[in-house]
């Protein structure tokens, strides 16, 4: 008997790989809310950030969290901009290149 999910109106199976990437997020993210409410609950002590316009005052683990997250997603930001991006741009030039060239070699010759 296999495993489908719905989707939309449509059942499509899931296949093994799909069930075991789906667990592995899953233990991931029960280890994360975990891990974060362990580094909350254990530096609960006040911390003052001072910023340029702004003056804050954070539990510890909330600031540690905060720029954990803040690190990551700026880490995430400038990888996919200095490389996913320009991928994306040489995949787009070669496309368009194989595709003049194809349109050649289709050209009837006299």
């Amino acid at each position: 008997m296999a495993v489908t999910r719905l989707v939309g109106e449509a059942r499509l199976p899931i296949n093994r790989e799909q069930g075991v990437y789906r667990l592995g997020f899953i233990i991931v993210t029960i280890l994360a809310v975990v891990l974060g409410l362990l580094v909350g609950t254990l530096n609960n002590e006040p911390v003052a950030i001072d910023l340029l316009w702004f003056h804050l005052v954070w539990p510890l683990g909330l600031a540690l969290i905060g720029a954990l997250a803040v690190g990551m997603v700026l880490g995430l930001a400038l990888s996919w901009l200095f490389s996913v991006l320009p991928l994306k741009v040489r995949l787009r030039k070669a496309r368009r290149a194989g595709e003049a060239n194809q349109s050649l070699l289709n050209r009837p010759h006299d």
